[in-house]
């Protein structure tokens, strides 16, 4: 992760995704970071109450942060028929946004709207470090990952409050609780030896050794 992030870019296929993949890195760095720099995109959910779910959790969980969130219309579940308006939308998204890190979902992701959106971010955001979050869901796809965001207990215990009280229509789904989110950033913490953390799988980056390169 940059030392110093001024801007991050997040994209999600529906409203609660970018919450539940990078909600305590997002409160990490908003705490870490003055006057950063929030631009979110989300493919479903606009003109409906859950888009002010997403507007009111994400900022809840950058506070004192720029937010900028765009939230479209396409219908959940059908992602892959709306390919060329997604592409267009995504690429004028790209004119507002100079981000240090993106964040979007993993490749290997279960649900065809995430794995449209996992595909189509890499070809519009080319040159950036992009990370690909996992979404807590019922279907057996968590990813092999290899990145790690350590969080502190109070940090993910302030993630999960923000998502049971920000996205009130998904507390009838039987995994939406505070225990399973707090399982999940555990597992991941043990992996890399931090009470609780955030995973990804790397999907780009550029290193240098010894040199700024062409």
């Amino acid at each position: 992760m940059p030392r110093n992030v001024r801007e991050v870019a997040l994209f999600g296929a529906h409203c609660d995704d970018i919450a539940m993949g990078v909600g305590g890195t997002l409160l990490t760095l908003s705490a870490a970071c003055p006057n950063l720099r929030v631009r979110a995109f989300v493919l479903s959910g606009g003109d409906t109450p859950r888009e002010i779910e997403e507007n009111h959790a994400l900022r809840a969980l950058c506070p004192g942060a720029d937010v900028m969130v765009r939230v479209l219309d396409i219908p959940d579940g059908r992602a892959p028929g709306y390919w060329e308006g997604i592409k267009i939308a995504l690429q004028s998204f790209r004119y507002h946004t100079e981000p240090d890190v993106v964040f979007a979902p993993q490749r290997a992701d279960a649900h065809q709207d995430h794995r449209l959106l996992a595909e189509m971010v890499p070809t519009v955001f080319r040159d950036h470090l992009v990370l690909g979050y996992e979404i807590l869901k019922w279907e057996a796809d968590t990813p092999a990952t290899s990145v790690y965001h350590p969080l502190t207990r109070d940090v993910a215990a302030e993630k999960a409050r923000v998502l049971l009280k920000h996205y009130p229509s998904q507390t009838d789904h039987d995994w939406f609780d505070e225990e399973s989110f707090l399982g999940l950033s555990r597992l991941r913490g043990v992996q890399c030896r931090y009470p609780h953390a955030e995973a990804f799988v790397l999907e780009k980056a550029v290193v240098r050794f010894g040199g700024q390169g062409a």
